[in-house]
């Protein structure tokens, strides 16, 4: 692989990418929440882009144009393939971003600097994807230009369609454009003569992702040009990590290689090709469950949305310990190296450490009680099965409302004995609680504030109405614990640990819609997080924010920490309605309003 060249710990590649940008003008942000703010379309952050989605369409951003980070992201859609040498489920994402300042020759040619001249990548090891075009988008054949002033050869660069080299957007709707990914090339043999980068032999290893975001997609899935041209690139930290340092898998890294080992030392036996799956699912979620539940969010495992994929990690990682003979409880164990491994970067996971062995210990109490139980009952069912037959959907409806097994745990169980799970099935017995499932969950709304509608932003600044009114009515020791916004109606999670009385309730909308009818012009400022703090805006204040934010004051009712976007003035809202409130989970309660 690449020889020659000094070995890197992920704190000094982290260090080199925030230096290589910062010499390029561009200004460090903190890595945001796992948990995306006012998007509905997504569970969790996915990318670096994510918390910049306002920014990317023409907010400005206290910090400028040009901006690098790493990110916490969690993707949920690959997690049957964790196991393989690349695939992970919690993962930090290396980027930088031009709101509206260079573009692809910039962006192209800093890439490949990166690349060449810090990382010593040699040229011939690199391979490019860039966009083929389609009857709406032309081909891109200026990064092709691009690439080959810079010296590739035809032959490195390969041209596909949207499938492959179209990003976004992250929802439904929002910022997208054509991309050209970077693949480094292994020296592998092709498998084939059409062997190219799209290809899953392993020959070809994607680490670096240039996004040039020039549309906007609408709710009619066409295509506007945005006010701003922005790139937003993204490169694994783990995958560099693993070409650079000339290892065959990310767990061979020293962001995962000291977990192998702590599970290692509990098993009594050596990592190898006998265990590796389960070794390095174990490691992989041990990772992600303790990024999730160290958020400040405070989410923990339930049977929807973050808790339902949360839950179903945990579960699969008891299993996995289950099968290599462990039966005591090791979860915190492994997450107390995780902590270890992380804390110097992300200090929230030791601020949160107690909570983190708490919610583990409980969800092993619960597990633990009933998956002997139900490990039979699914082996018996599948033992009745004859070859081309199909586990029930009732069966498996079964193994979820008695044991607690989410869907794809036994449908992971049932493919290991070489049968499917009748999933329609299963959701037919299922239908009143399919909104809970990430099948369900995933892309159940329509918009969101990605989408950055009129109304969406009208619901925005209603939540921040909303708030203060529950600060006002309730105490000050009400915080937001999420809220989730598509264009027909808001929904707010707060602290609080009971049922508001009709009364409270009438009083928090007589409150939101006085502000309302006062027609109360929106007020934006940049600040230090300090004197945000001092002046009394309201925020999470860990090291989610960078050192200057933005404030949103509605005069008299609001002050809060936020990227926007918002109403200019609270008479756009029209009228504040409450239809509904509810417990989330333990300690939080749920609203969900309406406007006009």
């Amino acid at each position: 692989m690449v020889t020659g060249k000094e070995v890197y710990t992920s704190n000094e590649l982290r260090k080199k990418y925030l230096n290589f940008f910062l010499d390029k003008g561009h200004k460090v942000i903190t890595s945001a929440s796992l948990f995306p703010e006012n998007d509905p379309s997504v569970l969790f952050t996915t990318a670096g882009m994510h918390p910049l989605v306002p920014y990317l369409l023409g907010e400005k951003h206290p910090f400028g144009e040009r901006l690098v980070d790493y990110q916490k992201c969690i993707r949920t859609g690959d997690i049957d393939e964790v196991g393989d040498a690349t695939h992970l489920t919690y993962f930090e994402m290396l980027g930088n971003w031009s709101l509206g300042d260079y573009f692809k020759k910039e962006s192209i040619s800093m890439s490949y600097e990166f690349l060449t001249s810090v990382l010593k990548i040699p040229i011939d090891k690199i391979a490019v994807t860039v966009f083929a075009g389609d009857d709406q988008v032309a081909k891109d054949i200026e990064a092709y230009e691009i690439w080959r002033s810079l010296g590739l050869k035809e032959e490195q660069i390969y041209f596909y369609g949207k499938k492959e080299n179209w990003w976004g957007p992250a929802g439904q709707t929002g910022p997208c454009g054509p991309d050209t990914e970077i693949f480094y090339d292994t020296g592998k043999e092709k498998c084939c003569e059409d062997c190219g980068p799209s290809c899953g032999c392993g020959k070809f290893i994607e680490i670096w992702n240039n996004v040039f975001m020039e549309y906007n997609k609408l709710p009619d899935r066409s295509y506007i040009y945005l006010k701003q041209k922005n790139v937003d690139t993204g490169m694994g930290l783990e995958r560099i990590l693993a070409v650079i340092n000339e290892k065959e898998s990310v767990y061979e890294t020293d962001v995962l290689k000291p977990i192998i080992s702590k599970i290692e030392s509990i098993t009594g036996s050596p990592y190898n090709v006998e265990n590796e799956r389960e070794y390095r699912i174990i490691c992989d979620h041990m990772r992600a469950i303790t990024f999730i539940l160290g958020d400040s969010k405070a989410i923990v495992p339930s049977n929807s949305e973050q808790g339902y994929i949360l839950r179903r990690l945990i579960r699969r990682t008891i299993r996995m310990f289950k099968k290599l003979g462990i039966m005591e409880n090791k979860l915190t164990d492994i997450t107390d190296t995780v902590i270890e491994l992380n804390e110097a970067v992300y200090p929230e996971l030791t601020d949160n450490k107690s909570f983190i062995r708490e919610q583990l210990r409980k969800e092993y109490a619960l597990f633990n009680k009933t998956l002997d139980s139900g490990l039979k009952i699914a082996e018996k069912y599948i033992n009745q099965l004859s070859e081309g037959e199909t586990l029930s959907g009732v069966a498996a409806f079964k193994l979820y409302d008695t044991f607690g097994f989410p869907i794809e745990f036994t449908r992971e169980i049932a493919k290991e004995k070489g049968f499917e799970v009748d999933l329609d099935g299963f959701y037919h017995s299922f239908s009143e609680h399919q909104e809970k499932s990430r099948t369900g969950a995933e892309g159940r709304f329509k918009g969101g504030l990605a989408d950055n509608s009129q109304q969406t932003t009208k619901l925005h600044t209603a939540t921040h109405l909303l708030n203060g009114a529950l600060r006002k009515v309730l105490g000050d020791s009400i915080y937001q614990k999420g809220s989730n916004i598509n264009a027909e109606r808001l929904r707010f999670d707060f602290s609080f640990d009971r049922k508001l009385t009709p009364d409270e309730l009438d009083e928090v909308s007589a409150i939101v819609n006085e502000a309302i009818q006062k027609g109360i012009e929106i007020q934006c400022e940049e600040k230090t997080v300090q004197e945000a703090k001092e002046q009394g805006a309201i925020g999470v204040f860990d090291n989610k924010y960078s050192d200057i934010v933005k404030v949103y004051t509605i005069e008299g009712y609001s002050k809060e920490i936020c990227g926007g976007p918002h109403a200019v003035n609270t008479g756009e809202l029209k009228q504040f309605k409450i239809v509904k409130e509810e417990s989330s989970s333990a300690g939080v309660r749920r609203i969900k309003a309406v406007i006009g």
